[in-house]
């Protein structure tokens, strides 16, 4: 040491601790202070500069902030030698310290490293370096204490020293002021071309810790609302398109390394059957077991491509844990400081200043940390939907058979989520054990073995937390079922309202959901007591570890006394483990959670995907002996396919219903299980399905599909699909928002855009499954001429066309007969008249029938830009108002306002015991003064301090309890308030509003009733009640305190206030962006064959990720502003835990140890408790809106009554079916034309009418009326001389029956789907579906009428649907009949079928028929012809044709006059 120090000690203690004016040595100033940042510096440069090497971010200008601190580096580089060079020259003369040579050297040096370190920045693009700020922080801090020294002592003996000294502290204060500055973003940086930079990407170091830079947009939210075009861009690393692709590599590797793995074992196995006598099926048990235990995991995925990011994380968190046992050591040395009588004041102050100091860099520490993780979680959502996204374009039919759409959303949604949740606590798994060893070390020191009786307790709870968690966790898989079964089902209810209304069917499926609902609930309410439970074990679990430690502590020594210190500090050790104890229950049973996730998503991603080289690119599009089925273990649903279509050829195929005509489409593109044989096709795809798929976008859009637009050639498209004359009547032309499912367009007009889009398309081959179907005759005549025919604008292009029009066959090249999916014959027209087989019957019989009449709008001529404006108007209004005070009244009301109340009060006076324990807690330190009296109250003390905590932990149990009760009632209310007003709102409502988002209220919103919001109200009134008591204690031991609170408050309320406002529009603007990304998913799997037959499927995938990017960028800034009120919040506690210690310090004298103990105990607590007070504050603002939401589509207003008591019917009405319209005029909705105008008309009971006219005529709107979905606008409609407006909705409907256009099937049995109130009897049934041509189909099913239906009835075909709705009919047989377009997608023969079964099963009823093909009205007793929503002609068809009127001409162009 003297060689190092010469004269002066290296140390001195009483210098340093006990005088008043408190110093170091210089010696030790010069070592130890001036070494610290160089030591800092030397160490984490290799790393820095190995950092910087991997990651350039691109070169920066050298600037004039640059220069400055390159040359004030330089300076202090000089000035560090010129000390040096000074004490080589004083060497001459007398002896010096070894230590005046080493530091000026390592100093020098290490300003030079700093120099060039500056300098790297600048070319590797850094603006702002974190690791050079700490530096010269860190510098700056260990000059200080040498400043104060060389003023204290005035002397200047060494003049050049002092004034190195002096310019070496102005420097390295001036570099870290530079430092705090940014420099420009680097040249050809995308912040410079992005029009809304995110300025994370340049915040400076300090502004990135603090969150400094997110300030602008809070400040921005709190003025005025925040719009989509005020949020910033994602991080380039954030984004859909770096992350998917990341996640799915790793993926991609994981498969191929399973499917090494199952060679090597096939092998293996083969080779053990070889070597002994095994039989196959052994091979085969043998291979499967393997096959299990081998899957590809997505868990490896997913750590090699999120894991090294989320490290960085896990390292803020290691230190924070470290951190955060200072404080109870600061605390102990405070108490001892107050104990004392002669110790310097400055001791006090600086422990104060100490805290101060920790709590921060913990705040400051552990938000890193927070963000670290979040962005993690964030990544991995849009990775985890990308990679669904994606799967779901390419599975099979079967994988799709076994997860529906609603499955799939639900994985999307839910499961991705719970893996963000997760990753925010998984630092849990190992930092709580960590901590629970440190708190449990230093307690050890503190009251010795005693502890371990704590610990005892505490381990005890373990097994019981588990086993909730356990319970919790079946439960919530329960949960999950009835969730999904439930939203599965309401989708197709939503999706098939208007076939309920039409059925007078709504109670039946209400009852359903309410069933489901019903057992939803009995779980929540069993989850609801379990954490009721939980709760108290973890809000006692500290108290009760307190409270054996001391009483053992006590008693288990006479010496033993409990004082100040040793209970406070305990007690802030106690509260430190109370965290990692009921994270660690929690984070297992979210693991657990997130690993049922992991194996749905994991089992989606490994199902088989359709294999693309099912079709063979190459010659014309043939099949050889194909043999295909729907799911491989089905039988065959087509077999020996032998097909070659020329090159450039027209090929018809023909068929009965049910006979392979769509599956053999389907085969051709891929989509079937290929059982054998071999399949091609040259070339593009151009694809028209039987049922359109229409995207919700606009016409034009529908009709390019991806292809640029080409002004010339889109017009000949219109005008060939005669899409001219529609585009003059939808409001915004080709610029029309078509709605979800392409709401707002009749069958034909849909059908019309599927062609041209498939026109528009410019393919080699064209697959067109019964376009002409849903249109009427002369259109159809028109497009076959203009599109399809020998002379359309197809001609020279391969045409495969599923037909059931007869009258275009003579001009296709080839046909083919489709029987039970085998071919039966083929060849040209000629030939198989010639052959005079079943398709020379076949065309004999309905040569003549062939008529297509006219497919209709479905009244939605509508002003569909007005609605879109009002909706974004609605989506707007929801997102700016803040909550009003009434929404969380309407909750407490549902609640119950006296239970409310209750639960409250029950809540104070949990608080009220928990503050009384730990002031008697004092009261108790107090005695250790006197060991007399101490030893004599031990009793007493122990059992009044368990008496308080037990009432605590009681109270706790009842408050969750009752909020518990609170809870479901209000789930139970809402749900139930919005399911009826939903089956009991006018269908207009569903025909403007998209499905999505009335899912979305019974989906996420029922959700957060169920869950979230009570969840957050436990826990705001947890916080609320946490926090004041924290101000009462402290109140209640430094009077003085009361002053501080008044700023703090204003400071806490107007951070609050910011945030709040900011927070909750960003939380507005997720969940509406968060709907595109379900209805685009949902949009793409139902339109999958389509999207992949046109080769779209990289289109629709950047789609789908700009949907969730656009969500992710409101999703950012959420995160971001928690960190930013995190450190707010915490700094204004950490002000609390300074004032508390400095004020104690203050009033030292007047104070007793236990009071200062308490006040700063509770102090240190307070931090938590703000922040999450101010969180839940937001959370309930964000949450309760899901009240207000359900609220809002619990108030739509309703439609009629279903049953008015005084004005029911008689019970055999109508007996005789006379109908009559007086004066009758009707319209859409408010605000839109009269459809139909002033319609008078009477028709006697057992009359045949017609209804015919152009499309837009108003003919589907006659329908609509009888069943008064659409009420009159003026006049009334009265039937058997009652007037059906005066009568309940249900009694009219139950009174009519209607064979609709479009056959709507639910998921179920086909009993169900037949007769949901079952009503008839077996053999009832079985009748209806014998005379609708059923019988020989259902028979023939293993499960006969327990048929299961998939949904939306996939597993039938168009035609048989439309078989079991006229089974419908049959079952009602009512007196009035309605047929609408009922025969569009029904080949001829099955056509004659249904109206020969309704010829003689309706014969006496009342019928009106849409018709559809004029030769099935030319028998009827008149035919009513609309034209412009008023009656044009009406008359028998015989009078119409001799007055040459409008009839006459649609009558000639099917060849009928």
């Amino acid at each position: 040491m003297e060689r190092l120090c010469g004269d002066e000690p290296f140390w001195e203690h009483n210098r340093t601790f006990y005088a008043d004016v408190p110093d170091l040595t210089e010696c030790f100033q010069l070592s130890v202070l001036s070494w610290t940042p160089c030591i800092y510096l030397w160490l984490i440069s290799p790393l820095y500069l190995f950092y910087l090497k991997r990651n350039n971010k691109g070169y920066i200008m050298m600037s004039l902030l640059n220069r400055v601190k390159t040359v004030f580096g330089f300076i202090l580089w000089i000035v560090c030698w010129t000390d040096l060079f000074a004490s080589f020259y004083e060497m001459k003369e007398k002896d010096i310290p070894l230590i005046y040579f080493i530091t000026p050297l390592i100093v020098g040096m290490t300003m030079l490293l700093a120099t060039f370190i500056i300098q790297f920045e600048r070319l590797r693009g850094v603006q702002s370096s974190g690791v050079l700020f700490i530096f010269w922080t860190l510098s700056v801090l260990c000059a200080i204490v040498p400043f104060r020294s060389k003023i204290i002592h005035a002397k200047i003996k060494d003049t050049l020293r002092f004034t190195t000294f002096y310019m070496y502290f102005g420097l390295t204060l001036a570099e870290l002021i530079l430092s705090c500055f940014n420099e420009k973003p680097p040249l050809f940086s995308s912040v410079v071309t992005d029009p809304n930079p995110c300025p994370e990407s340049t915040a400076g170091f300090l502004s990135r810790l603090t969150f400094w830079w997110f300030t602008s947009l809070a400040i921005k939210g709190y003025k005025n609302p925040l719009e989509t075009k005020d949020l910033w861009s994602l991080n380039k690393q954030d984004c859909s398109d770096t992350v998917v692709p990341e996640l799915l590599r790793e993926w991609e590797v994981e498969k191929s390394k399973a499917k090494r793995y199952e060679t090597v074992v096939y092998s293996r196995a083969g080779k053990e059957a070889n070597h002994v006598e095994v039989s196959p099926e052994e091979v085969e048990v043998l291979l499967s077991d393997r096959k299990k235990s081998h899957q590809p995991s997505f868990l490896r995925a997913l750590l090699r491509a999120f894991g090294p990011y989320f490290l960085i994380g896990s390292a803020f968190k290691l230190l924070q844990d470290l951190i955060t046992f200072i404080n109870p050591q600061l605390l102990r040395m405070l108490i001892e400081f107050t104990k004392e009588e002669r110790v310097p004041s400055w001791w006090g102050f600086s422990l104060a200043f100490l805290m101060f100091c920790c709590a921060l860099l913990q705040t400051l520490i552990l938000h890193q940390h927070f963000q670290y993780c979040f962005v993690t979680g964030m990544r991995l959502r849009s990775a985890i939907i990308g990679a669904i996204y994606r799967k779901s374009l390419v599975i099979t039919n079967e994988a799709k058979r076994s997860s529906t759409v609603g499955e799939v959303v639900n994985l999307m949604s839910v499961d991705a989520q719970r893996f963000m949740d997760l990753t925010t606590f998984l630092n849990m798994l190992w930092s709580s054990p960590l901590q629970i060893i440190l708190a449990l070390f230093f307690l050890w020191q503190t009251l010795g073995p005693s502890v371990l009786a704590g610990v005892a307790v505490m381990i005890l709870l373990i097994p019981l937390n588990a086993v909730i968690a356990m319970k919790t966790r079946t439960y919530q898989v329960e949960q999950m079922q009835y969730k999904d079964a439930r939203i599965k089902l309401m989708n197709e209810i939503l999706n098939g309202m208007k076939v309920l209304k039409l059925y007078a069917w709504e109670v039946s499926f209400k009852e359903k959901v309410l069933q489901i609902r019903q057992k939803e609930l009995n779980v929540l309410r069993k989850t609801a007591y379990l954490s009721a439970l939980s709760t108290m074990a973890w809000t006692s679990a500290p108290f009760l570890v307190a409270l054996t430690t001391f009483a053992v502590y006590v008693t288990v020594d006479k010496e033993n006394v409990l004082d100040a210190e040793k209970a406070f500090v305990s007690l802030s050790l106690f509260n430190i483990l109370r965290f990692p104890l009921n994270m660690l229950p929690q984070v297992i049973s979210s693991l657990a959670q997130a690993s049922v996730s992991l194996r749905r998503v994991q089992e989606f991603l490994s199902h088989d995907e359709l294999n693309p080289d099912n079709v063979d690119r190459k010659p014309a599009p043939s099949v050889v002996n194909g043999k295909f089925s729907w799911l491989k273990k089905d039988s065959p649903t087509l077999q020996n396919i032998n097909v070659l279509v020329p090159q450039g050829s027209l090929l018809a195929v023909v068929g009965h219903v049910g006979c392979g005509k769509s599956s053999l489409v389907s085969a051709l593109l891929g989509e079937m299980e290929k059982l054998e044989g071999h399949i091609s096709i040259r070339g593009s795809v151009a694809y028209v399905p039987q049922q359109a798929w229409i995207q919700n976008a606009t016409l034009r859009d529908n009709i390019l599909f991806g292809k640029p637009y080409v002004e010339q050639k889109y017009r000949c498209v219109l005008e060939a699909c005669a899409l001219t004359p529609d585009l003059e009547v939808l409001p915004g032309g080709d610029q029309t928002e078509i709605g979800e499912k392409g709401i707002n367009l009749s069958g034909g007009q849909r059908q019309r855009v599927s062609l041209a889009r498939a026109l528009y398309s410019e393919a080699d081959v064209y697959l067109l499954d019964d376009p002409l179907s849903a249109v009427d005759a002369h259109v159809a005549k028109h497009i076959f001429d203009n599109v399809i025919g020998p002379e359309g604008a197809l001609r020279g292009k391969t045409r495969i066309l599923v037909t059931h029009g007869i009258s275009f066959l003579p001009q296709v090249d080839n046909i083919m007969v489709l029987v039970d999916g085998m071919v039966s014959e083929m060849g040209s027209y000629q030939d198989l008249l010639k052959q005079n087989g079943a398709f020379a019957d076949f065309l004999r019989n309905y040569s003549l029938e062939d008529i297509i009449e006219d497919a209709e709008v479905t009244g939605t001529q509508e002003k569909t830009h007005k609605i879109k404006k009002r909706n974004e108007a609605k989506a707007m209004k929801i997102i700016s108002r803040g909550v009003k005070f009434k929404v969380y009244w309407e909750y407490a009301k549902v609640v119950g306002p006296l239970l409310s109340i209750f639960i409250c009060f029950l809540y104070a006076s949990q608080s009220a015991a928990a503050i009384g324990a730990n002031i008697w807690l004092s009261q108790w330190t107090n005695d250790a003064r006197n060991n007399t009296i101490a030893h004599e109250k031990v009793h007493m003390r122990v059992g009044v301090y368990a008496a308080l905590g037990i009432t605590q932990g009681f109270l706790v149990m009842s408050s969750t309890f009752t909020l518990a009760l609170g809870k479901i009632q209000a789930a139970c209310k809402l749900h139930q308030s919005l399911l009826d007003n939903k089956f009991h709102t006018p269908q207009a409502f569903f025909d403007t509003t998209p499905i999505g988002r009335i899912i979305n209220r019974f989906s996420k919103d029922i959700y957060v009733i169920d869950e979230a919001l009570p969840y957050t109200v436990l826990m705001f009134l947890g916080t609320f009640f946490a926090s004041l008591s924290t101000m009462i204690v402290i109140i209640f031991s430094t009077p003085i305190f009361a002053v501080v609170i008044v700023p703090l408050a204003l400071i806490y309320f107007f951070v609050q206030r910011f945030y709040v406002a900011t927070s909750r529009q960003l939380k507005r603007l997720e969940s509406v962006s968060r709907s595109p990304i379900y209805s685009h998913f949902s949009e793409s799997i139902t339109g999958t064959s389509v999207i992949r037959a046109y080769g779209r499927n990289s289109a629709f995938v950047l789609m789908s990720d700009m949907k969730v990017d656009e969500n992710q960028k409101s999703y950012y800034p959420g995160i971001v502003s928690n960190r930013w009120l995190g450190v707010r919040i915490e700094f204004i506690g950490n002000c609390i835990v300074l004032f508390a210690a400095l004020f104690a310090v203050i009033g030292k004298e007047s104070l007793n140890p236990s009071l200062v103990g308490l006040s700063v105990s509770y102090a240190l607590q307070v931090t938590m408790s703000l922040n999450w007070m101010v969180r839940m504050t937001s959370d309930l603002e964000s949450n309760i809106v899901a009240v207000e939401r359900v609220k809002e589509y619990s108030e739509t207003p309703p439609e009629a009554p279903w049953e008015v008591e005084d004005k029911k019917p008689p019970g055999d009405w109508p007996s005789e079916g006379n109908v009559e319209f007086v004066d009758y005029s009707v319209r859409y909705r408010a605000g839109l034309d009269l459809v139909l105008r002033n319609i008078s008309l009477k028709v006697k009971g057992g009359e045949k009418i017609g209804i015919v006219g152009r499309t837009g005529a108003g003919k589907s709107s006659m329908t609509l009326c009888l069943f008064r979905l659409l009420e009159a606008a003026g006049g009334e409609i009265t039937i058997d001389g009652v007037k059906i407006k005066e009568i309940g909705l249900h009694d009219l409907r139950s009174k009519l029956t209607i064979i609709p256009q479009e056959p709507v099937l639910f998921s179920g049995s086909l009993r169900m789907n037949l007769d949901p109130f079952e009503k008839y009897s077996d053999d009832d049934l079985w009748n209806a579906l014998t005379l609708s041509h059923l019988h020989k189909f259902v028979s023939n099913q293993p499960a006969k009428l327990d048929l299961e239906c998939s949904e939306g009835g996939e597993n039938l075909s168009v035609g048989q649907r439309q078989l079991v709705c006229l089974a419908r009919a049959l079952l009602r047989k009512t007196r009035i009949l309605i047929l609408d377009e009922a025969t569009a997608a029904i080949d001829l023969e099955t056509d004659d079928l249904i109206q020969s079964t309704i010829r003689t099963q309706f014969e006496d009823c009342t019928i009106f028929t849409i018709a559809h093909r004029l030769n099935t009205i030319m028998d009827y007793t008149r035919v009513l012809v609309l034209d412009k929503g008023q009656v044009a002609e009406f008359d028998t068809p015989v009078n119409l044709i001799t007055q040459k009127g409008i009839f006459y001409g649609m009558a000639k162009d099917a060849g009928l006059a």
